[in-house]
């Protein structure tokens, strides 16, 4: 697949009108593109450097929870099309249960991830006397400083929240959440997704950190990859893919 075909697919599965697309409708795409005789020729096209290499590796970073970013297409605002790298282990902080501002979908290339999904329950009552599956959280609300910009938090109150699912993914399956679905993601072995993010129904996100832990500062600024950091990273996962 080349990089046309790739942004026809997504332009004709995502949609271009005032309606934000569905999350289904994201997830066929991304596991359409996640498939290896397609993934794997976009990104060897991709590694060559011939199509936006300044605006693709601007809004490539290591990510504050550990994996590389690698931006592949940009369809602002339509769509963001990534590559998300996980090393193995748990990352610098535990990922927070968190939304986004516009419905995702992921799929699974290599490895594996484990997907919690929680919704909230009203306050009320110690913490003590708590159901044994309420978790007390503290909750933030986030917004960034443009595309590429930094993340800025903001403290909201004590929140509860119930988990509401747990499952496990791995290479070859995929999953698509709506903008508001409070989630966290767990990969705990080196980890291969295809991420794409459909048109913004929010300018901000949520998230909640379990009580007990530490207040969350402003997370630090993305600093671009490095030009032959993002190609290195695009030829590797392409030969392992078998291109």
């Amino acid at each position: 697949m080349q990089v046309e075909d790739a942004r026809w697919l997504l332009a004709d599965r995502l949609g271009g009108g005032p309606r934000p697309p569905s999350p289904e409708a994201a997830r066929d795409a991304v596991a359409r593109l996640a498939r290896p005789d397609a993934l794997g020729p976009l990104l060897r096209r991709l590694s060559a450097g011939g199509t936006d290499l300044a605006g693709c590796t601007g809004l490539s970073y290591r990510h504050v929870l550990g994996f590389d970013k690698l931006l592949l297409l940009d369809g602002t605002p339509h769509f963001m099309l990534r590559v998300h790298l996980w090393h193995g282990g748990t990352g610098p902080v535990p990922e927070d249960i968190h939304n986004h501002r516009c419905a995702i979908a992921s799929a699974v290339v290599r490895g594996r991830v484990r997907m919690q999904c929680y919704e909230p329950v009203a306050i009320g009552g110690p913490e003590d006397a708590l159901p044994a599956d309420v978790v007390p959280t503290v909750a933030y609300r986030e917004t960034i400083d443009g595309p590429g910009g930094a993340w800025r938090l903001r403290r909201i109150g004590p929140a509860r929240l119930r988990p509401v699912r747990d499952d496990r993914y791995g290479a070859g399956s995929s999953y698509c959440l709506g903008a508001r679905a409070l989630h966290r993601v767990v990969s705990e072995e080196a980890t291969v997704t295809l991420f794409l993010e459909t048109a913004a129904q929010r300018a901000v996100t949520d998230v909640h950190v379990r009580t007990g832990g530490a207040e969350r500062p402003d997370p630090p600024s993305k600093t671009p990859l490095a030009t032959g950091v993002y190609l290195a990273e695009l030829d590797a996962l392409a030969s392992s893919l078998g291109y």
